[in-house]
């Protein structure tokens, strides 16, 4: 009686996590769509903070799909979209920032760029042989 319990609780859980990996993918189609119908194609040109968010876009649905597919999380992913996120932000802001803001940024940007190699290199160095790429 407990295992058909813990099976039925087993296979809601699938379900509840398939629903929310089509609702989360469908809601960054969307809101991607929107941006670019409304925001982009409104202008005579895409210009660079619009660009880099078509990136911000394209790698949350990227890591969704990886999700999907291996249900893994895709820690890589999160931080390309944080430096995707911070240039962004630099390129936007640069005149309004200090320059110890600046330094700020792009110091996280660094630690960043060095937290995705680490990332690489221990996927790469410490990867389980059964596992698959």
């Amino acid at each position: 009686m407990i295992a058909k319990i813990e099976a039925f609780g087993g296979t809601l859980v699938k379900c509840f996590h398939l629903l929310a990996l089509f609702v989360i993918g469908g809601t960054v189609v969307w809101s991607a769509g929107h941006f670019y119908l409304v925001d982009v194609m409104q202008h005579e040109r895409a210009q660079l903070h619009d660009i880099l968010l078509l990136f911000i876009y394209l790698e949350i649905g990227a890591m969704v799909g990886i999700y999907f597919k291996t249900h893994r999380l895709p820690v890589r992913f999160l931080i390309y979209v944080a430096i995707t996120a911070l240039t962004r932000m630099l390129t936007i802001d640069i005149k309004d920032l200090a320059n110890d803001q600046i330094l700020t940024v792009t110091g996280a940007i660094l630690v960043l760029a060095l937290a995705a190699l680490t990332v690489d290199f221990s996927a790469a160095r410490f990867r389980s042989p059964d596992e698959d790429v």
